[in-house]
């Protein structure tokens, strides 16, 4: 919405924005409660959420978090807890462009260059699931396309 609100003020500068340019505007004022609460959830739940996600990974390949480096855990755990966190963000505030152009953009140069590609991929497809035992149907339908765009991007 941010990303959206800024481009209709340039748009629309020096005139007043047209009905048909505002009406991302009601669709989401209409899921402003679920938005609320799917971002509350996520937060407050934040700590579970990626232990049982590295959880699920690890009984699906231990080998997940080893690299030439060595283990990466704790690399892991705390860029996704950022990419968590900008995701919820991006709900919020209904703007997966500013996910996608912000921290994605500079997460997928790490991804390749240290080669997590393997990690990251078992990470979005894992957190869907764990993700849809703390939020409704509604709430996760909205959440969930964010995951999606990470898991492309990061890939």
């Amino acid at each position: 919405m941010l990303t959206q609100l800024t481009r209709l003020s340039v748009e629309a500068d020096g005139r007043y924005a047209k009905l048909e340019e505002m009406q991302f505007l009601k669709g989401y004022f209409q899921s402003l409660d679920q938005r609320l609460s799917a971002y509350e959830k996520i937060r407050n739940s934040e700590a579970e959420i990626i232990e049982q996600v590295e959880a699920k990974m690890r009984t699906i390949d231990p080998s997940l978090f080893i690299n030439a480096a060595g283990d990466f855990t704790q690399t892991w755990r705390k860029d996704i807890v950022q990419l968590l966190r900008y995701a919820a963000a991006a709900l919020l505030f209904n703007d997966p462009d500013r996910l996608k152009e912000g921290l994605l953009l500079w997460h997928t140069t790490i991804v390749k260059s240290y080669k997590f590609d393997r990690t990251c991929k078992t990470t979005f497809e894992v957190m869907p699931g764990v993700i849809k035992q703390y939020l409704t149907t509604e709430e996760a339908a909205l959440f969930c396309p964010l995951l999606e765009i990470n898991r492309i991007s990061l890939a």
